[in-house]
């Protein structure tokens, strides 16, 4: 992946803020957060994201049985924080082999979890929480509901909304959102600064997962 920002929707070159603008510019989708180059999985990673995070930064709580965190993107830049991040982590596939999964929580609009799922996007589109949730899972004490996006037969692709940003779950291959049923709780890994879970999150290699996705379309 370059290692300039880039349009987290597509992957094109973007244009820095001028006299005549002062957001990042895409070609084809005007006005974006920019994609900064991908983070290493790595304690000094965590804390750089945990100081400029907009949003919440989720892993699901307990980690399934041998997953670690392989990664992570953020979108957005020294003025406006993080706006979207993506939290990448790898472990055994419940039907063998590797699975992948990014767990993101974003702004409306940004588009980084929508590319990671190959989607149009931005958003999950109208109406796609038009029915009962399709699964739920616990934060703080509180439910989050989260509904089924179709994204074709690369991933399980799951969203909803909580602390006001979109809390999207992407996992490859499509037979690994099988995990969701057994998925009960997130953390936000902010909560290291805040008095919460004190325990360390396990980091893996770094996957290609978020490489391969985040190619230019």
């Amino acid at each position: 992946m370059k290692s300039d920002p880039s349009c987290p929707r597509c992957g094109r070159a973007v244009h820095p803020p001028g006299l005549w603008s002062s957001a990042w510019q895409c070609g084809v989708h005007g006005p974006v957060a920019p994609l900064q180059p991908l983070h290493a999985p790595s304690t000094a990673s965590l804390e750089f994201l945990i100081a400029s995070a907009q949003v919440p930064m989720w892993v699901p709580w307990p980690l399934p049985t041998g997953w670690v965190i392989t990664g992570f993107a953020h979108a957005g830049d020294d003025r406006s924080g993080a706006l979207a991040i993506a939290v990448a982590l790898s472990g055994p596939a419940p039907l063998g082999g590797v699975g992948e999964m990014a767990v993101v929580a974003e702004d409306p609009g940004v588009g980084l979890a929508a590319r990671l799922a190959r989607l149009e996007g931005p958003d999950p589109g109208d109406g796609f929480d038009g029915g009962p949730a399709d699964g739920k899972v616990r934060y703080d004490g509180h439910e989050i509901a989260l509904w089924s996006v179709d994204a074709g037969k690369e991933h399980a692709v799951y969203a909803g909304e909580a602390l006001a940003s979109w809390l999207w779950f992407v996992l490859s291959p499509a037979d690994v959102g099988v995990m969701m049923c057994e998925i009960n709780g997130v953390r936000d890994l902010r909560d290291r600064h805040d008095g919460g879970a004190a325990q360390e999150p396990p980091f893996g290699a770094p996957s290609p997962f978020l490489t391969e996705a985040l190619r230019p379309l």
